[in-house]
């Protein structure tokens, strides 16, 4: 069976194709949008999409050295994320879907994160941190759901730094050479200074903390506010899953997401690990980040248990939470 995926949540497009024998994954094409100033305007990434998706199309396909006929399935991520950009890849999908005859297969935007973290790392039974700009997760797999012990209150932690950066003149661009611009000013800094820390339990709230920081910017040195705004969000991230694995017992930690790819990060988590007798296991570079290679294998082990839908039931669902999700392949 081959699955072809469709990501168009955010500001990336992608087009993967899966299989399900190795090796796994055929092809993972993808282009991001990147303002030229400030934020992203959701309005502004869908045109992008719409642009680059036919070409995105053919290198996926060209990539795996396959023809659309060839596919059993079209996978789409219907959510969560930002209408304008969903409702580009949800047209391609229902197009392609209709004009070939394939089967459409609905994909939770989250749950692509943590079924390519199961395969790239073969994490077995872990507590999952799902991180990424959008989405500040722990969760863990039990009866038929993804069920979540701990979440952002307000801003998810990629935001807030995107946020920040964006803020104090750092950003766009947001990334530079696989290094965040935070961790890139981080380096340089020296002191952290006292900013609010904020967790409830095993949930986090990250809004406090960027109004403080971006206001201590204006007063203090730069390099040490970008130190401290990240030392102190990944700390109270570290509460709040040392907290949960206390509560699950488990014996893996497996971190999925944009944000698995900050070193920083990793090596405070690697301590933890460490302390709690745990293997920390961290999807690779490549998958990392919004790609449609997810969406496939996602799609892929939906379709083999007998999941799709008809076009018009294919709403897009921007406030698709992971734990509304039923995943018979892991019954």
């Amino acid at each position: 069976m081959i699955v072809l995926g469709i990501e168009s949540t955010a500001h990336t497009f992608g087009v993967g194709i899966a299989q399900d024998q190795p090796p796994f994954i055929l092809a993972n094409e993808r282009d991001t949008f990147v303002p030229q100033t400030g934020g992203m305007k959701p309005s502004e990434a869908a045109r992008h999409h719409t642009l680059v998706a036919h070409e995105i199309l053919k290198r996926a396909l060209d990539q795996a050295k396959l023809s659309i006929k060839e596919v059993d399935g079209i996978a789409v991520a219907l959510g969560p994320g930002m209408g304008p950009t969903l409702r580009v890849g949800a047209v391609v999908a229902r197009a392609l879907a209709l004009k070939f005859n394939k089967k459409l297969v609905p994909v939770n935007h989250g749950i692509g994160h943590i079924e390519i973290g199961y395969l790239t790392t073969n994490a077995k039974n872990p507590l999952i941190l799902y991180l990424s700009g959008g989405n500040t997760i722990i969760t863990t797999y039990y009866k038929n759901r993804f069920r979540i012990f701990g979440e952002t209150l307000d801003i998810a932690l990629g935001n807030m730094m995107d946020t920040f950066v964006r803020e104090v003149g750092l950003a766009p661009p947001y990334i530079v050479n696989g290094k965040h611009k935070i961790d890139i000013c981080a380096e340089e800094g020296s002191n952290i200074i006292e900013l609010p820390y904020t967790v409830k339990g095993e949930d986090m709230s990250f809004s406090g903390l960027l109004t403080a920081a971006l206001r201590a910017s204006k007063k203090r040195d730069l390099h040490d506010v970008c130190l401290s705004i990240r030392e102190i969000a990944y700390d109270m991230l570290l509460e709040a899953t040392e907290r949960a694995l206390a509560l699950t017992e488990k014996d893996e930690i497996m971190i999925v997401g944009g944000v698995a790819a900050s070193g920083s990060l990793r090596s405070k988590l690697e301590r933890l690990s460490s302390d709690w007798n745990v293997e920390l296991k961290v999807v690779p570079t490549s998958f990392a980040g919004d790609n449609g290679a997810m969406i496939a294998y996602a799609g892929l082990l939906a379709l083999r248990h007998g999941v799709s839908i008809d076009v018009k039931n294919s709403v897009i669902r921007p406030r698709w939470r992971i734990d509304e999700v039923d995943i018979p392949w892991r019954a």
